[in-house]
């Protein structure tokens, strides 16, 4: 599961929803053509001010766990275990799997994984030690409450706390035993997802260090042997991982195993890209260049898009002349544009949300009481704003449930807190609160049912800091209605805003300093694909950063997950309990130029998980 900066689309364009069930097999994919001598650059534009910062596989919760630093910079190098999402499918793909899995359904306690014999970029081989490699350091860092442990953990589920061995048989075959049996089709979308498997050259502990000579490859899963080395080796691994000189040398680019090698990189974000030989894929680059495009903000994209220097990048909707027709469809070009570009829109495997911090100080006080959230939630109109300022290019959030989910996944969520103005102001009053120069102050302090709340004091004012992720003007638009419709209910919010990997850092480091956040995108269900809450909302999960804590949602999320309930109750209780601010959730409008071809059998759907794929890609 991923932060998403998803303010434009790029060549996964038009995001198709009509396959997003955890059950469908995905369309056999045959080796594209390859060229004798390849030709030809593709230039993408990045997210506004969202360039990668951080190269190592292996990303905590501030390091960059968003799209635009996985999806669309290490992914392309370093390929997942086990990968999901092709154009027009959000489901596993077992062609572009260095490893299989068995089993997939039904209830299982042990997980053989057997590898496919793909290789690094160096030539070593991705075997067994590649995946013990990963989890030995993962198991370490959650036994040791690492600050560095992965962003997508939870406690006491699925990998690595719900392991209870790990053994290689051979050079090839890895058998994960659980402590208890578990659902087999979520333990693979939701953790075996997760698994990178990593080279023996980065098993060091120091510059020059003999390949494996970290001993986390090789050490028991764990032991206090494994906890101790392994901590010892991410240390290291960590003191280059966000130094961007580093991360075309020897040791980072040992490690890759995907379609593309990175060649260079600069302060700013651009890099370039080649077609890796060594990638043991179906779908071999087809392109020489793959180079992306750093950009302050979607006007100064705009400019390059009208200069023609961008293959594939995205036109902010408030530049768009008319509406979308209906969610997920674009509506008319640019004329500017349109003779050079098609224009596409789409949805992802996603919902958006500003992030409440729930911790530390009276902002955090007020931001627990569920009258208050409620109150800024019935304060809102979604739908019209999404007619207003998105331009149509958007769908309203009630949920956690993304777009397109399907009804074994869940049954409908209905919106429990339509726009209502005066019931929003009347909560305050109910609770002893009065409007003093506009703003909604404290004067009834306490926990009973006509006060305050348990720690607000009296006198406290609902002057709030938002912190946002600057460079979308739809973003910026977005926000500021919102500011603007809360000011009507007595909520002031002051907004400050930061490069994406800037907010992103802060926001999910010390939760200092802000009230709200606005990263610019909300959730990507990816590397987690199942669409359930552990990872979110779980107490002391990694990425519940806003500190969200309820037993009753814990225990319908543990139900949905180690038991065998849908997400239908989990996913009513957390609309009507807001662990976050529900907000629309843009579709984004694409651009690809229209001498652009894919080798991909349907043509140019597009891949609801926003994995960045130019491997299809050619001229």
């Amino acid at each position: 599961m991923k932060y998403s900066h998803k303010v434009r689309l790029s060549m996964t364009l038009a995001i198709s929803a009509s396959a997003l069930s955890l059950g469908l097999i995905a369309p056999t994919i045959s080796s594209a053509s390859q060229h004798a001598h390849l030709s030809g650059t593709i230039t993408y534009a990045e997210a506004p001010q969202a360039g990668p910062t951080f190269i190592f596989p292996f990303v905590g919760p501030s390091d960059g766990f968003s799209t635009s630093n996985m999806n669309d910079f290490q992914m392309m190098m370093y390929r997942p275990l086990f990968w999901f999402g092709i154009p027009g499918s959000a489901a596993y793909v077992p062609s572009l799997s260095a490893a299989t899995v068995s089993p997939q359904t039904g209830s299982a306690t042990t997980f053989t994984i057997k590898t496919k014999g793909w290789k690094f970029a160096d030539g070593q081989t991705v075997n067994a030690n590649s995946i013990a490699f990963f989890l030995n350091l993962y198991k370490a860092t959650s036994a040791t409450h690492s600050p560095n442990i992965y962003a997508g953990y939870v406690p006491a589920a699925g990998v690595p706390d719900g392991i209870a061995s790990v053994t290689t048989q051979g050079t090839d075959t890895v058998i994960i035993t659980m402590k208890t049996a578990v659902n087999a089709n979520w333990l693979l979308y939701n953790y075996l997802s997760e698994i990178t498997p990593m080279p023996a050259t980065w098993d060091i502990t120091s510059s020059g260090a003999a390949a494996g000579s970290g001993n986390c490859e090789t050490d028991t899963f764990g032991s206090d042997a494994a906890n101790t080395d392994c901590i010892a080796v991410l240390n290291f691994l960590r003191t280059t991982a966000n130094v961007k000189s580093t991360f075309t040398g020897t040791m980072w680019q040992s490690g890759v195993d995907g379609p593309w090698k990175l060649t260079s990189i600069d302060t700013l974000g651009n890099f370039t890209m080649v077609p890796n030989p060594m990638y043991s894929g179906p779908v071999k680059a087809q392109v020489a260049t793959f180079k992306a495009v750093a950009f302050t903000s979607t006007s100064a994209e705009l400019t390059a898009l009208k200069a023609g220097t961008i293959t594939s990048g995205y036109v902010d909707p408030t530049n768009l002349t008319a509406p979308a027709p209906a969610p997920g469809v674009a509506g008319p070009n640019l004329a500017v544009l349109d003779s050079k570009y098609i224009i596409s829109s789409g949805t992802t495997w996603s919902f958006n949300y500003d992030l409440y911090n729930l911790v530390g100080d009276p902002a955090s006080a007020a931001l627990s009481q569920l009258y208050i959230r409620q109150a800024l939630q019935e304060a809102t109109d979604q739908p019209l704003t999404i007619k207003a300022v998105m331009k149509g290019y958007g769908l309203p959030t009630y949920s956690p449930l993304p777009f397109g989910a399907s009804k074994a996944i869940s049954g409908p969520v209905a919106n429990p807190y339509p726009t209502n103005v005066a019931a929003a102001k009347a909560a305050f009053k109910a609770h002893g609160w009065v409007l003093q120069q506009g703003i909604q102050e404290c004067l009834k302090p306490g926990n009973g049912p006509s006060q305050c709340g348990a720690g607000i004091p009296r006198y406290f004012r609902m002057n709030l800091n938002e912190d946002q992720a600057a460079g979308s003007a739809t973003d910026n638009n977005l926000n500021a209605v919102e500011v603007s419709e809360w000011k009507n209910i007595g909520v002031n919010v002051n907004v400050s805003q930061d490069t994406f990997s800037n907010v992103l850092g802060k926001c999910q480091g010390a939760k200092t300093g802000f009230d709200l956040c606005d990263w610019g995108g909300g959730w990507l269900y990816a590397p987690d694909y199942y669409p359930s809450g552990e990872s979110l909302f779980q107490t002391g999960a990694s990425s519940n950063t806003g500190g969200y804590t309820n037993a009753t949602m814990d225990s319908l999320i543990t139900a949905s997950t180690l038991g065998s309930a849908t997400l239908t109750a989990y996913e009513n209780y957390a609309a009507k309990q807001l662990p976050v601010f529900f907000k629309p959730n843009g579709t984004g409008s694409g651009e690809r130029l229209r001498t652009l071809k894919t080798s991909f059998p349907g043509g140019f759907l597009s891949n609801p998980l926003a994995n960045w794929m130019p491997e299809y890609l050619h001229f």
